[in-house]
C-alpha cells in the first residue's frame, strides 16, 4: 500500500503522524499540570492542536488521561476544530474509491 505512495506523501504521514504523537502528551501534560497545580495550556493552544491536524491525538489523549472529557465549553469547539479533518477525510476516502 506504502509503496504506491509518492515520496512527498510519505513525509506528509510521517508527519501528521509525529503532530498527533505531540499532540497526545500535550494533553497528558495538561492533564498532570492540573493535578499538581502547576502552570497549564491554555484552551486556545489545545484547539490550535486539534485544528493543524492533531485531532486523532487530542481525542486519544483526552480518553486515556481522562482530561477535559465533561467540560463542555472545551468539548465542543474541540468538535468544530475536528469537523474540517473529518470532512476532508471522507473527502479524500470517497475520491479515493471511485
Amino acid at each position: 500500500m506504502f509503496e504506491a505512495l509518492p515520496p512527498w506523501a510519505l513525509v506528509l504521514l510521517g508527519l501528521a503522524a509525529a503532530l498527533n504523537v505531540v499532540t497526545f502528551f500535550v494533553y497528558g501534560w495538561d492533564k498532570r499540570q492540573a493535578r499538581l497545580g502547576g502552570d497549564r495550556v491554555p484552551e486556545k493552544k489545545l484547539w490550535l492542536l486539534i485544528l493543524i491536524g492533531g485531532c486523532p491525538g487530542a481525542w486519544a489523549g483526552m480518553q486515556v488521561f481522562r482530561h477535559k472529557t465533561r467540560k463542555t465549553s472545551f468539548i465542543l469547539p474541540a468538535i468544530g476544530c475536528t469537523l474540517p479533518w473529518v470532512a476532508l477525510v471522507a473527502f479524500v476516502a470517497y475520491r479515493s474509491f471511485q
